[in-house]
């Protein structure tokens, strides 16, 4: 109720705000396990991808975002759940690996972290090994826009999301360089769809 309650909030606000322009969610599987991969520009992005996606969503979100008990305690009922950065956090993956498990949206950003020069980064592999794990699709999601929200002038920029056709891994989870292709594939489908789409900002 309080996921819903809020989702419909940010949906007017953002509406009245950013006029945003979405493009693809008849991508988005409306049942079983799947992981919503998004490139990664600014704070605004998960609350953004996830106010738009047609379903809701669980993010993987750092840990020292839980530390506040009241912050903490928002987030969690948001369905977030804490991750170390920069380690190996093999009670993230196999929380991760049980919300797949129970045919719910997963969020992620392959980046790992905000790209600083609004650029799109290299992939971390957490992202590709969780699809091959889950044997989930993975749908790529292209966010415009949101890192010039009151920056450089840019008060209140036109933001757009672009949900792409669900990729799926074909290898064994255990196969590095088939990891490391598919995340790669992840990523530079994103980049065509912000190529194909930021030519209006």
């Amino acid at each position: 109720m309080f996921y819903k309650c809020l989702k419909l909030f940010f949906q007017i606000i953002f509406g009245i705000l950013f006029r945003p322009i979405v493009k693809g969610r008849e991508n988005v599987p409306m049942e079983g396990g799947m992981i919503m991969a998004a490139n990664h520009l600014s704070n605004w992005d998960p609350p953004m991808a996830g106010t738009y996606m047609p379903r809701p969503v669980a993010y993987m979100a750092k840990e020292e975002l839980f530390r506040p008990a009241i912050a903490g305690a928002v987030i969690r009922n948001l369905y977030a759940f804490p991750v170390k950065r920069g380690a190996a956090d093999r009670g993230a993956i196999k929380t991760a690996l049980g919300i797949l498990k129970q045919g719910l949206c997963l969020g992620v950003f392959p980046e790992g972290t905000r790209s600083k020069t609004g650029r799109l980064g290299k992939a971390e592999s957490g992202v590709a090994l969780l699809a091959a794990m889950g044997r989930v699709p993975v749908v790529p999601v292209a966010i415009i826009g949101t890192n010039k929200i009151f920056q450089n002038g840019g008060l209140l920029p036109r933001i757009k999301i672009i949900f792409g056709e669900p990729l799926y891994f074909e290898g064994k989870h255990n196969d590095k360089e088939a990891l490391n292709a598919f995340s790669e594939k992840i990523m530079s489908r994103i980049s065509v769809m912000i190529d194909e789409n930021e030519a209006d900002f």
